[in-house]
């Protein structure tokens, strides 16, 4: 899966860190679309539901009065994050990696382990701008990358991903920013291409 900070080897510090905004490359604006990764559109319907998710989870927190006040830039974290997802399967398909609903759940369970059980979890990806129902599609993705990495190695996976990002010609609409497919995020990171635009626990 495309990493911000790192898919399913997470650092605690990456748990926290902000997720990337979006940046350059020109396009044409796409009607009624937040972007367009190859043949498949990304509403603003879309993106507007699942930042509704994460602000109700937001809003039903203890914390909700923090975590409203840190996630100013979530429709544009979100929408990354949502373009990231969609190269990391392409890349995964393209490569043979696959993803079983076995594994995806050890992977949950492993997380549930290091953090605490599963409220722990939810409170942690939430933090990172995730809400309950979209954990398990970071897990998945943040597993594809990793089986990319140990199938073609870090600096390989990191050529591929850039490579995928260019064929499919992501476009992103001028509201939301511009598409870098070089590093897959607006904001310089400190590690080319993308780790995932989610963070998560260190695997134990």
């Amino acid at each position: 899966m495309i990493r911000r900070r790192t898919a399913l080897s997470f650092s605690a510090a990456a748990l926290l860190a902000a997720a990337p905004a979006l940046t350059a490359c020109g396009s044409a604006p796409h009607p009624g679309a937040a972007a367009v990764v190859g043949r498949d559109r990304i509403t603003v319907s879309q993106l507007q539901n699942q930042v509704a998710d994460v602000r109700e989870a937001q809003r039903s927190s203890p914390e909700g009065a923090q975590l409203l006040a840190g996630s100013a830039q979530l429709g544009q974290d979100t929408l990354i994050r949502m373009i990231q997802y969609r190269i990391i399967e392409k890349a995964g398909e393209d490569n043979g990696v696959e993803v079983t609903r076995r594994e995806l759940q050890q992977r949950r369970g492993q997380v549930e382990r290091v953090l605490g059980g599963p409220q722990a979890v939810e409170d942690r990806f939430l933090a990172a701008g995730i809400a309950p129902g979209q954990i398990d599609q970071e897990l998945m993705i943040g597993l594809v990358r990793t089986k990319l990495e140990d199938k073609l190695g870090k600096a390989r996976t990191g050529e591929v991903l850039m490579k995928t990002s260019d064929s499919l010609r992501v476009d992103v609409n001028p509201r939301y920013g511009t598409w870098d497919a070089k590093r897959g995020t607006a904001r310089a990171a400190l590690e080319p291409w993308l780790r995932p635009a989610t963070p998560g626990p260190e695997a134990a």
